[in-house]
């Protein structure tokens, strides 16, 4: 049985509905597995998110919480708002409420009526997200949002989860102490080893291709003790390039939104 492994699709639907037809994925012949952050900066987080959980109760399908998903999920329930804002948070919304919500620029009353709206409909997407786990392991593989602590050597279920989520400046350059190869994303290819393809390293490798800055959506194949690289390409359009520059565009949107919240 083949396993197909895809990570940080970040709203980009269309990208991961061509990936799953590019590997011909059979989900009676296959396993998929994916490392989280499905919503966020991409335009069509509700879709993805959707998608995901309907693959999910198909079965054979392992789907984990990414940082950014726990960041979408908290700032519903812990009202942990500037942080999600801060990190995209603003397209996944408009993605639930429509582009148009904010016509006259964001404010906090229709924010909160955005996140009301969001609970009432869509309460069982935050739900799905709550349930996924924070890491799945095979005989040879551990599959991981962000990464592990490299010198961590105990129980997995004893280790810290917001590493899980969030990683370690450490995970990188240093060899870890356990016997698998970590299967990760979390971390754009581009800043390890100045490629958006998949990067295989010491018993690690990562698969966050950058598909939301207008590069692309990676996928492994694991078949036979053997890996086989798949991909989306955006990065040879004038669109990719109009998106990178959106993309700054909204950072900095996202920051006066960020500090409004802040002091309101």
């Amino acid at each position: 049985m083949r396993k197909l492994v895809i990570s940080d699709i970040h709203g980009c639907y269309d990208e991961f509905k061509q990936l799953l037809n590019k590997v011909k994925y059979i989900p009676s012949e296959d396993q998929l597995i994916l490392l989280g952050d499905y919503c966020d900066r991409g335009p069509k987080s509700k879709e993805v998110i959707e998608q995901v959980r309907r693959l999910v109760q198909q079965g054979n399908v392992i789907a984990l919480r990414g940082n950014h998903d726990q960041l979408f999920i908290d700032a519903m329930e812990n009202n942990e708002n500037a942080i999600w804002m801060e990190n995209g948070g603003i397209s996944t919304i408009k993605s639930y409420v429509g582009k148009d919500w904010f016509k006259k620029g964001f404010n906090y009353p229709e924010y909160n009526r955005a996140k009301a709206f969001i609970k009432m409909y869509y309460q069982h997407h935050i739900d799905f997200l709550k349930s996924l786990p924070l890491y799945a392991e095979d005989d040879r593989h551990l599959f991981v949002h962000a990464g592990i602590d490299p010198a961590y050597s105990g129980d997995l279920q004893s280790h810290p989860d917001n590493i899980f989520l969030w990683g370690t400046k450490q995970f990188i350059g240093n060899d870890h102490q356990l016997n698998k190869t970590v299967v990760f994303g979390h971390i754009p290819t581009k800043r390890i080893h100045e490629s958006t393809d998949i990067w295989f390293g010491n018993k690690k490798i990562g698969l966050d291709g950058g598909c939301y800055f207008g590069y692309q959506l990676n996928c492994l194949e694991i078949k036979n003790n053997r890996y086989k690289p798949f991909d989306i390409q955006i990065n040879k359009s004038l669109y990719a390039r109009v998106l990178r520059f959106c993309h700054k565009l909204k950072q900095l949107y996202i920051t006066k939104v960020k500090d409004r919240i802040e002091r309101a």
